[in-house]
């Protein structure tokens, strides 16, 4: 992390000052390693018409946080992952199983979460207060160590991206074709679905379960309007989410915002800014 001040010491602002708002400086950083999974995953999530299923996710990483509370754990980080993923491939399952759109499968996963999560919390009258800080979430108290948890996904997410890509995005596409081509659908499907639901529950207590829906949805949504092909397309929703996400954080810095809030506004901007590109070249 010393290397990492050092460099940060050399940005023309008063935060950056040395020895100086270190948490700041950690914010940046978490920033930078949130961002590109957002951009990454943005695009899949598009595709595979799934804009809700983060939604979800951060709902059933709420009930997970409220169950380890109850069980009086020290760190409940690690039940809500669990529970995440067991929800994750749960959802694989229901919409292998059945003839549902994934729509009404991620409603009827998010409403049993949500008031799972809220029946735990509140059992035998405890405060719901406490995890109200969830819904908006605090990017400015990330710990060094969490931050390198989120590095190392990161890197997972991007061996993942490498090495099955193609065969992710034409699963999404064409399931058909992709199955006739030997791609094990209920495999990508779920090795998807436990990316983003780690992803979610990691980063949710600094991104704010209300808008890190849209943090998964609007690099993608945005970067569909103006790529020309799949190379574009993840570039630029990766270019999307990494400036919208450090310039989010210099603004809710210097005006006192949520930086989950102002990521998503300036991201939201980006996506009517490429709307409007789009509807020039019709």
């Amino acid at each position: 992390m010393q290397l990492w001040y050092q460099l940060v010491d050399l940005l023309p602002f008063a935060w950056a000052e040395p020895g100086s708002m270190f948490f700041m400086k950690n914010a940046l950083l978490a920033v930078l390693v949130i961002s590109p999974l957002f951009g990454l995953m943005s695009t899949l999530v598009v595709e595979n018409r799934m804009s809700f299923f983060s939604d979800a996710l951060g709902h059933s990483a709420f009930t997970g946080l409220a169950i380890g509370a109850v069980c009086g754990l020290v760190d409940a980080t690690w039940a809500a992952v669990a529970l995440s993923i067991v929800f994750a491939l749960l959802f694989t399952w229901v919409c292998e199983k059945s003839a549902m759109a994934s729509d009404t499968v991620i409603g009827v996963f998010s409403s049993t979460a949500v008031a799972l999560g809220i029946f735990i919390s509140t059992l035998d009258g405890r405060s719901f207060t406490k995890f109200n800080s969830l819904l908006i979430g605090d990017i400015l108290s990330v710990s060094v160590e969490k931050i390198g948890l989120l590095a190392l996904i990161l890197a997972l997410v991007v061996v993942l991206w490498t090495f099955c890509m193609n065969s992710m995005t034409l699963s999404a596409i064409h399931p058909a074709l992709a199955d006739s081509r030997g791609v094990n659908l209920w495999m990508q499907k779920a090795l998807f679905n436990c990316a983003i639901a780690v992803v979610v529950t990691l980063s949710m207590t600094w991104v704010g379960l209300m808008v890190i829906n849209s943090l998964l949805v609007l690099p993608g949504a945005a970067a569909r309007n103006v790529a020309r092909n799949m190379r574009e397309y993840t570039l630029l929703s990766l270019l999307a989410a990494v400036v919208c996400g450090i310039a989010g954080l210099m603004v809710s810095f210097y005006i006192g915002s949520s930086t989950g809030a102002s990521i998503t506004l300036l991201l939201a901007v980006w996506f009517f800014l490429t709307f409007s590109q789009r509807e020039r070249r019709r």
